[in-house]
């Protein structure tokens, strides 16, 4: 899976849980490369963060949905924009589920649960 985050602490918190539990994690810090490496790689899933540089997970997002190699990616907003208008936003842009910040790692394992199973070992998407 594809970790998109610039705070190096929820990187490292979620990245540590996951790996403990067996996921492949891959980790990207801004949107520019969340693109590239969803592109190149394929990932069974995108966590992405909303505020990121050089691009934001909204266009990130966009980008990653009108591109047939990655549009079926499912594709989580990790975010503290959690108003109602930002849900519905994301929505519209293209992400599969939504979770506000603050997020317990258990909660986000239980929503990649939800959309790949709990096989961390599953095959990447495309093989």
């Amino acid at each position: 899976m594809l970790l998109v985050e610039d705070n190096e602490d929820n990187r490292i918190i979620y990245c540590t849980v996951l790996r403990h539990l067996g996921y492949e994690v891959i980790e990207a810090q801004d949107g520019v490369q969340a693109v590239e490496l969803a592109r190149s790689v394929q990932p069974d899933l995108i966590l992405m963060d909303i505020s990121i540089p050089r691009m934001d997970g909204w266009e990130a997002t966009r980008i990653l949905r009108a591109d047939p190699r990655t549009q079926a990616i499912p594709i989580i907003a990790l975010t503290a924009h959690a108003l109602a208008d930002d849900r519905e936003r994301a929505s519209k842009v293209g992400f599969t589920s939504y979770l506000a910040k603050p997020i317990e790692p258990r909660i986000v394992v239980a929503e990649i649960r939800r959309w790949i199973g709990d096989d961390p070992a599953k095959k990447p998407r495309g093989d």
